[in-house]
């Protein structure tokens, strides 16, 4: 039996971009609601002609509303393991699983897998889940029962951390907590690399899984050159370059732990580094004051920032710092090398972040061309109806 859910009726004209699969409905939209409804709560939403348009949840804040689906449907466990099923299915078909080289993948990415406010991402038997909004909160024992199922049975453990992603003011206090079993940490391998992935004392889930196609392309690039790894975390790029056989690797990050973990991949992946010579070494200072006069030193720089700017509001300041940054690495890299740049804002579009960089370029008064335009890897999909999925941003740049 169908469970009567609150209904919630639009503006006249506010059902537009609903028609058109946006999985957002904003305050300002929202005409009329009929009965109480609570955060967290499963609602259905109509147009001002009481025109069924979707199923979502209620939540606080500007956006209302985030749709789960455009279809009247029970949401219930077999609607989680239909959209679950869907999303390891199209991960199947991107060849991550099962991967005996890449047991790290993104399962569920938001809104680009059709289910906004979830975060599932899998790491060789164990499944770390953030959530954003107190209606995906509260499905996260059914979502524990689906994942056992659609991994038959196959699953190590389940991490709910969802302390520092949920809404803060929410009602329940969201604590970090195993909801399966109890792995704090494991060996992951990506493209045959390994890492000790920490997802309980990690920042995000525990490793950037979203940098993996570009780690994989900084290593075709790295052979014989030196290579400087900046806000490192726990080494990702560091290790591919020096499995690719760069001569010097110097990872830079501001937290101890962070090299500490960075120290220990390269420790993990020792025996399948080509040189035994190499120049592997951390630093843990802060990026700026380490690139000051280090010219000609390296031929390959990363520079991979936290994000510069989390709201619009800081956008000018973000962009500042950007440019410092980049402008700082285009003055003291070597000529002819290469700059592996990156933005995780969401907010900095794409056209921002290559003006900026154009900007340090300029500042910088080095030659700069454009090798490569970055972004996600597939299993971080971005919808096409919510194309705001698209936080990535990364350029290949040659430093004439």
């Amino acid at each position: 039996m169908k469970p009567t859910y609150t209904r919630i009726f639009l503006k006249p004209g506010k059902e537009v971009s609903v028609k058109r699969f946006h999985p957002w409905i904003f305050s300002g939209a929202i005409h009329s609601i009929e009965g109480k409804v609570q955060e967290g709560d499963t609602v259905e939403v109509y147009s001002s002609t009481q025109e069924y348009l979707g199923t979502g949840f209620c939540q606080i804040g500007s956006i209302a509303i985030k749709l789960i689906s455009f279809t009247q449907t029970n949401v219930e466990e077999s609607f989680w393991e239909l959209k679950l099923t869907s999303c390891l299915d199209s991960r199947k078909r991107l060849g991550l699983f099962p991967n005996p080289k890449t047991n790290v993948f993104r399962l569920c990415f938001g809104e680009g897998d059709g289910l906004p406010g979830l975060i599932i991402d899998y790491y060789n038997g164990v499944c770390v889940i953030q959530t954003y909004s107190m209606g995906m909160h509260l499905a996260k024992p059914m979502l524990v029962q689906v994942l056992q199922k659609i991994f038959q049975g196959q699953l190590l453990a389940v991490y709910d951390k969802s302390e520092e992603t949920m809404p803060k003011n929410g009602e329940i206090k969201i604590e970090n907590a195993f909801l399966l079993g109890n792995v704090p940490s494991l060996t992951v391998h990506e493209n045959g690399n390994a890492f000790q992935v920490d997802w309980v004392n990690g920042q995000k889930t525990g490793f950037f899984i979203d940098q993996r196609e570009n780690r994989a392309l900084l290593s075709s690039y790295s052979k014989g050159k030196s290579v400087l790894n900046t806000f490192c975390y726990t080494g990702g790029f560091s290790v591919y370059a020096a499995a690719a056989g760069s001569t010097t690797v110097h990872s830079v990050d501001s937290s101890k732990k962070a090299t500490e973990m960075c120290n220990t991949n390269f420790e993990l992946n020792a025996e399948v580094i080509p040189s035994a010579n190499q120049a592997f070494k951390t630093f843990t200072m802060d990026t700026f004051d380490f690139l000051k006069n280090k010219g000609n030193e390296y031929d390959i720089v990363v520079l991979d920032p936290p994000a510069f700017a989390k709201s619009r509001s800081v956008t000018h300041n973000a962009i500042m710092g950007y440019k410092r940054l980049n402008a700082e690495a285009m003055k003291q890299i070597k000529p002819g090398g290469i700059i592996f740049s990156f933005s995780c804002s969401q907010v900095i579009s794409r056209t921002i972040f290559n003006n900026t960089l154009m900007s340090a370029a300029i500042e910088a008064k080095r030659n700069v061309r454009i090798l490569h335009q970055l972004s996600q890897p597939a299993d971080h999909p971005i919808n096409i109806f919510n194309q705001e999925g698209e936080y990535l941003k990364g350029l290949v740049l040659y430093v004439e």
